[in-house]
């Protein structure tokens, strides 16, 4: 996504990180599944600097926690690959990596440029390599400039089919450099300075609870898509909201989310949903019946509700997507890209 560390911490990466074709098909129409691609795990030659592991571990993640985020990020965005390019269908011009750092959000050009410095003096000859046509424009000042110039704008657009995908020698370029062991690192880098963001940001959303494992990967999906959280003023407003409901009115006004997930999903401008949200409307409200869904959840799908409602990319295009794979997330039941976990019935 995702405004993030680089934007996110770095850079929050488009609103429709995961949505279903764009980001999961490749130059040629082909899938993610069935195109070999470098698949996002804990590479042996991938460190994580001590001093980040330590902080990390305070709220209870390690080594093995850190990449199964890693994996977890990078399934709806590049179908679990570490690169996976995509082109311009959300006005990014061009997103990549297993977060899918983009030109647009700003998010890709400090990736880019880490790559560079990495590689120091082998960084020339091995962008040739790796990118012998498109790597002088990737690495130009114009597309290293955020917002990119013109004439970078021009050249990527250029390398896109009359179908909005990446040409099938920029898609294989950006994958080569991507998949490369120094972007690998890099990218784990790039991660864990979000982690470590991410860190602060649970210690305050939650101040005086449990960070429990649910809300580190809760957290993990908020940052990626929209880069930050409720202000303070709002988590009390809700939180004292919830404090003085009636349990009458308890299940109700949950009940009252999931019609606004299930409204917002069926109407004409909300993608990346419809193969789900008529599967997760039913399970959900299942779940609200049996008496499945416990405090902590609770409190948040509220407040995934009110950071949902205010997903403002493309005009809150990605409002129903921004709820739904977090509410997954809470629930352990839900399905996303049409990918199906869990079940009412346990």
């Amino acid at each position: 996504m995702l405004r993030w560390l680089l934007l996110l911490a770095m850079g929050v990466p488009s609103m429709a990180l995961a949505q279903d074709a764009p980001l999961a098909h490749g130059a040629q129409g082909t899938t993610a599944a069935q195109r070999a691609c470098r698949q996002v795990a804990d590479l042996p030659f991938i460190t994580i600097a001590p001093e980040s592991a330590a902080r990390l571990a305070e709220i209870g993640v390690g080594r093995e926690q850190v990449f199964a985020l890693m994996r977890e990020t990078s399934i709806p965005e590049t179908g679990g690959c570490w690169a996976e390019p995509a082109g311009n269908f959300d006005g990014q011009l061009i997103s990549v990596g297993m977060s899918q750092w983009n030109y647009g959000t700003g998010s890709l050009q400090p990736v880019l440029k880490a790559w560079k410095k990495r590689l120091r003096g082998k960084f020339g000859r091995t962008r040739k390599g790796l990118a012998p046509v498109y790597g002088k424009l990737l690495f130009s000042r114009d597309c290293m400039a955020h917002p990119v110039r013109e004439k970078c704008r021009r050249g990527v657009l250029a390398a896109h089919g009359s179908d909005g995908r990446l040409n099938a020698v920029l898609f294989g370029e950006l994958s080569a450099i991507f998949e490369s062991d120094a972007m690998i690192q890099v990218q784990a880098e790039a991660y864990v300075a979000l982690l470590e963001e991410l860190r602060r940001d649970l210690l305050r959303v939650f101040a005086g609870q449990e960070i429990t494992w649910r809300k580190v990967r809760w957290a993990m999906d908020t940052k990626i898509q929209q880069g930050f959280f409720p202000a303070d003023g709002d988590l009390a407003r809700l939180r004292g909201k919830l404090a003085k409901m009636p349990e009458g009115e308890r299940w109700d006004r949950l009940r009252a989310i999931f019609d606004w997930y299930r409204a917002s999903a069926r109407t004409i401008d909300q993608d990346g949903v419809q193969r789900d949200h008529d599967w997760n409307y039913a399970a959900w409200n299942c779940m609200l019946d049996s008496g499945r869904i416990d405090p902590e959840a609770y409190e948040m799908l509220h407040l995934t509700y009110i950071r949902s409602r205010t997903a403002i990319g493309n005009s809150g295009r990605w409002q129903a997507l921004t709820f739904e794979r977090r509410a997954k997330i809470i629930l352990g039941v839900g399905s996303v890209s049409g990918k199906v976990d869990g079940s009412c019935g346990g």
